[in-house]
């Protein structure tokens, strides 16, 4: 097992690793960005520092190291009838990272990237994630997001880790 470094905009890897050793991440934000890179760049603006889950599920999934707040988006996922759940609307990626059930185990909420445009299924990948985790979803945002977006998701990561430090073990 590779040990990286967690950074504001993902993982170091470790120099001497092999290029197909697992990595690992301590950081409290995990996310998933599609090569549109839309994820992505919300993510650097935050004052946090994030690990990625890799954009293609032919590499290694990444580990978390403690708990986490994962932010993902909704793909464009088709209901089979009206009022029907989204299939697909849940990155591969992400569901790779999340039948591990260590990383599984580590979540402890959800923030979800959408477009408005998609109607019923904004930022449905989060919903989902939510009741098949037992997590709450925390934010929800459009697109890249607005500085507003990222102050309030600042301020609620902020909220959220200090509340959580403060529970009973």
């Amino acid at each position: 097992m590779t040990l990286g470094i967690a950074h504001r905009s993902g993982m170091i890897p470790d120099p001497e690793s092999a290029a197909d050793a697992q990595p690992v991440t301590d950081a409290p934000l995990i996310y998933f960005s599609s090569a549109s890179g839309y994820t992505g760049r919300f993510v650097g603006k935050l004052d946090t520092a994030a690990g990625k889950i890799p954009l293609h599920t032919s590499e290694p999934t990444l580990l978390a190291q403690r708990p986490y707040v994962l932010l993902l988006p909704t793909y464009g996922g088709t209901a089979e009838q009206p009022g029907a759940a989204a299939r697909g609307a849940v990155p591969k990626q992400v569901i790779k990272f999340l039948n591990n059930e260590h990383n599984r185990s580590l979540i402890r909420g959800v923030i979800g990237a959408g477009n408005t445009n998609f109607g019923d299924t904004y930022c449905l990948a989060a919903d989902i994630v939510a009741v098949k985790c037992k997590v709450p979803v925390l934010y929800r945002f459009e697109l890249m997001g607005t500085s507003e977006d990222v102050a309030k998701v600042n301020e609620g990561l902020e909220e959220f880790w200090t509340h959580q430090s403060q529970k009973p073990a």
